[in-house]
């Protein structure tokens, strides 16, 4: 009975995770696929994505071309540079509200993450409406509209950090306050405790922090959509390709293996940092 019970429970998992990545392996198979040959276009429409037309390189030899290239720089370079600040300011933001106390801190806790369920419709009209506020009060100042590629990564960051503080939060539960005062007791100023004592041990979730907001970074759509009209993020370009001419999945593909290579070697590197702290916590218990 046991046995069958622990079989009932992988092939649950199986299934859990089966659900969730058919459709991501169904693209990567698919991205391969020759869809010249049953369509005029060459690319993927409603009336060809599920047909099988033969194997090619021709997708990935093409996926630059029509405006995908400057596509994908314009979402690397904001995904990139969002997360980065969202990191900074989250991981600042997390250290803040860790110090403060019990009452104050869940309050503090509950407001920040208010982003995380908030519709991106809605965030997405609320940013239009506040840049379109804010450029009408500068026009008539006569300092002139805040530039596209500003609102959005102003967008981007915002949406971003409170995914970071959420990611760095746990990680600072399971630390010790007794590292910090220790770093100060050895002579270090607060700065240098806190970059030479707390970052390096609440570095794995600064880290997923960073892989969380450079996600929903370039996952954006909606928001981009609301703020951008010269700079078109992918999410954006795939849209307007669909609906007018059909898309190149090699596209998401290019996007999609990057960031799952990405994720391994964080996870990897995470892995092999929690084995040596083992290690080292073990040798200290045997002296």
């Amino acid at each position: 009975m046991r046995r069958f019970s622990s079989s009932l429970k992988y092939v649950y998992l199986g299934l859990i995770l089966l659900f969730l990545y058919l459709p991501i392996l169904y693209l990567i198979l698919f991205s391969f696929n020759d869809f010249a040959a049953g369509s005029t276009t060459g690319r993927v429409n409603f009336s060809n994505y599920g047909a099988w037309n033969g194997f090619t390189f021709d997708n990935y030899k093409n996926v630059f071309a029509d405006g995908a290239g400057t596509a994908v720089m314009t979402t690397l370079i904001i995904g990139l540079v969002s997360s980065v600040f969202a990191t900074i300011i989250g991981t600042a933001a997390a250290i803040g509200i860790n110090s403060m106390r019990k009452k104050t801190r869940s309050a503090i806790l509950s407001v920040s993450q208010l982003p995380m369920v908030n519709p991106d419709l809605v965030t997405g009209i609320t940013f239009m409406m506040l840049f379109a506020f804010v450029n009408t009060m500068l026009v008539n100042m006569g300092i002139g509209k805040i530039p596209e590629i500003v609102k959005l990564l102003i967008a981007h960051i915002s949406f971003s950090i409170p995914y970071v503080i959420f990611s760095v939060m746990p990680r600072l539960k399971q630390s010790s306050d007794m590292l910090y005062e220790a770093a100060l007791d050895l002579g270090c100023t607060p700065i240098k405790a806190l970059f030479r004592a707390v970052i390096p041990d609440i570095w794995p979730g600064v880290t997923s922090g960073f892989l969380m907001a450079l996600t929903m970074s370039l996952d954006d759509f909606v928001v981009t959509w609301f703020l951008a009209d010269k700079y078109k993020t992918l999410s954006v370009y795939i849209y307007s390709r669909v609906i007018r001419k059909g898309i190149n999945p090699a596209l998401a593909t290019i996007i999609f293996v990057p960031l799952v290579a990405l994720l391994v070697i964080i996870n990897v590197l995470r892995i092999r940092k929690e084995h040596e702290y083992e290690v080292q916590n073990k040798k200290v218990k045997m002296k």
